[in-house]
């Protein structure tokens, strides 16, 4: 069975405004794949393991082309487990807000603990390579601001998803961009249906193998 994994970056539960728009994508999704599996992390739900010293260490390992073993394997089960998660995935979808131009800490902090050498990209003579080629994500995400035109300077979110996701190789990547929602009622009524619009529209678009 092929299987979808939802990341969610937000606290906020039935009052995102992420999650809303999300949920549109996922009503088109589930009636045009409804033999797919969703897996849903919930990152301010899911208990992350802290990237402590001895963690971080047998990261170097990796990176200087050794194999965990010992204290440092122990040390990486848990991160293991996530990483396994990740990658046994056919579709990411991630839910995430901007906060303070980028993305919320719990996103970075998955991030940090699944982007690993050997397991999401590799060195080669050729330089690096990722390691999940040919999969495709889609992000969805809210801000309270508009970060179109001039904004896009302080845009950090969608360039840094990008950027460490092609990176390990998934470079088909669509974003659904609610903005902005913090500037009056009506305005934001309007560009949260608007995302929700633009997310079934994704939804319909998708070409799953």
């Amino acid at each position: 069975m092929k299987k979808l994994l939802h990341v969610i970056a937000t606290p906020r539960g039935d009052e995102s405004r992420t999650l809303k728009v999300t949920e549109a994508f996922l009503d088109v999704f589930k009636s045009r794949f409804p033999d797919w599996s969703i897996d849903e992390l919930n990152l301010h739900k899911e208990k992350l393991p802290p990237l402590t010293l001895k963690r971080v260490d047998g990261k170097y390992a990796l990176l200087g082309g050794k194999e965990l073993s010992g204290e440092f394997k122990e040390a990486w089960q848990e991160i293991i487990v996530h990483i396994e998660r990740f990658r046994s995935a056919d579709l990411y979808l991630i839910s995430t807000p901007m906060w303070n131009f980028t993305i919320p800490y719990t996103l970075k902090h998955y991030i940090d603990i699944i982007v690993q050498p050997k397991y999401l990209f590799r060195y080669t003579g050729a330089g690096v390579e990722g390691l999940l080629k040919g999969k495709k994500m889609v992000v969805i995400a809210s801000r309270g601001g508009d970060y179109t035109g001039d904004g896009s300077k302080f845009d950090y979110q969608e360039p840094y998803l990008r950027a460490i996701f092609g990176f390990c190789g998934i470079e088909d990547i669509t974003f659904v961009v609610g903005q902005p929602m913090e500037m009056g009622q009506e305005l934001q009524s309007k560009k949260l249906e608007e995302a929700k619009a633009s997310a079934r529209s994704a939804a319909r678009g998708l070409r799953l193998g």
